[in-house]
């Protein structure tokens, strides 16, 4: 019996078709009329449903598929307990889903975002549990490890956001601290570290062939916490946790170039060996990858800082640079280079447009971010976004469409 990751990753890519609806809805609501729904609960329903119905369940997919790689001898019961994790965590999902719209923070939405959480930390002892059978040269292994922990630690920001919510009792600093908090432990952890997992895993790293692969997880989870307070850096912060801060950020920015260096240098022809449209969407990952990272380093400027975390758009353009241009594309490329679903003409349009909204949407969010600096105002910028949107839902509706439909296997292309 095999784990059929196939099968769960259909969900995913339905997962994600449904953000980028959520999504257009809400450029479609900035842009024009549209008087149904509260903006604010179509947020709250966009952003968790995206982390745990699209995000965090591919993650967990991928995850799974890595272990039943590995062990060599695979119990229906490794399966069953893995299965109803899944199943668990998309009944959360899609709870959160209706009933963030329906009612925003309310009792319903909280008890499904509650149970996301109990999912997760079961999720975290389950495969933490099993990776003690894998053996620890596996480089991959430490970095599912502190994955786990961090995706388990951001849910104390949740707990804080919920408690203030339900008593309304709001202290604008702690709310966005708060919501910092829980971003930053999903993004720069959870979701980072699992990639970087499967990146090790893809690549086929060992310590073997560079000294460095071992000390980029060290230096990596090293400078993830204190790398938090890149996000509150426009409060009174003592100058010791500044100066922690600020060295976390250049140890990411190093430790990223020269790990992006040696994997030039090294895996260069293995990554050729892949279709010109998977490595355009990898390179494009990487490119953005080290923007971030950049960025980072940029807000360490104080002045730099309290611009952009005073800027809505520049939060937005940051937000969505990871999610939309990392994560989510480098879940795309390594689902389909791996043959996971196997992959026919009009999946690599879809990719392709996906990835060219991706683009656009950032450019606008860039501009606009940058203008709102001189207060300046982008002539239909929100319907820009908004075209930018249906660019996306174009680009995922077909690449899920023709994932999901049964069609007769052609020669990889």
């Amino acid at each position: 019996m095999h784990f059929n990751s196939k099968f769960w990753l259909k969900f995913s890519l339905i997962n994600l078709l449904i953000v980028a609806l959520l999504g257009l809805l809400m450029r479609y609501k900035i842009g024009f009329e549209f008087p149904f729904f509260d903006q604010k609960h179509l947020q709250h329903s966009h952003s968790h449903f995206a982390f745990s119905g699209w995000i965090s369940h591919a993650l967990m997919v991928l995850m799974i598929g890595f272990l039943e790689k590995r062990i060599k001898k695979i119990e229906n019961r490794f399966l069953e307990k893995y299965n109803k994790v899944l199943i668990a965590n998309l009944i959360c999902a899609y709870g959160m889903l209706v009933f963030f719209i329906i009612q925003g923070y309310g009792l319903f939405s909280i008890v499904f975002s509650t149970s996301s959480i109990v999912v997760a930390c079961a999720f975290a002892y389950y495969f933490i549990k099993d990776l003690k059978l894998i053996s620890n040269n596996d480089l991959s292994k430490n970095w599912f490890k502190a994955a786990l922990f961090f995706n388990v630690i951001s849910s104390l920001g949740t707990f804080v956001l919920a408690y203030m919510m339900v008593t309304k009792n709001i202290h604008q600093e702690e709310y966005l601290a708060s919501i910092y908090y829980y971003l930053h432990f999903q993004y720069n952890g959870w979701f980072f570290f699992a990639c970087m997992g499967l990146l090790f895993s893809f690549l086929q790293l060992k310590s073997d062939d560079n000294p460095f692969f071992k000390n980029v997880f060290k230096l990596f989870f090293a400078a993830c916490i204190p790398a938090y307070f890149l996000s509150t850096l426009w409060l009174d912060l003592p100058i010791w946790i500044y100066i922690l801060t600020v060295i976390a950020a250049f140890i990411q920015v190093y430790s990223w170039f020269r790990f992006l260096i040696i994997i030039i240098k090294s895996k260069r022809e293995f990554i050729e060996n892949f279709p010109f449209f998977l490595r355009y969407i990898l390179l494009f990952v990487g490119f953005a990858l080290s923007v971030k990272f950049l960025l980072q380093l940029g807000s360490t400027i104080p002045a730099i800082s309290q611009l952009a975390f005073g800027f809505r758009p520049i939060v937005i353009a940051y937000l969505h640079l990871v999610l939309l241009a990392i994560i989510s594309l480098f879940l795309l490329f390594y689902i389909y280079a791996n043959h996971l679903i196997h992959f026919n003409q009009p999946i690599k349009i879809g990719l392709i447009i996906f990835s060219i909204g991706v683009l656009i949407n950032e450019i606008i969010l860039a501009i606009q971010g940058i203008a709102s600096f001189s207060y300046t105002v982008i002539p239909f910028a929100n319907e820009m976004l908004f075209g930018a949107a249906i660019i996306l839902v174009s680009g995922i509706g077909i690449t899920a469409y023709y994932s999901i439909k049964k069609v007769k296997n052609h020669p990889l292309l």
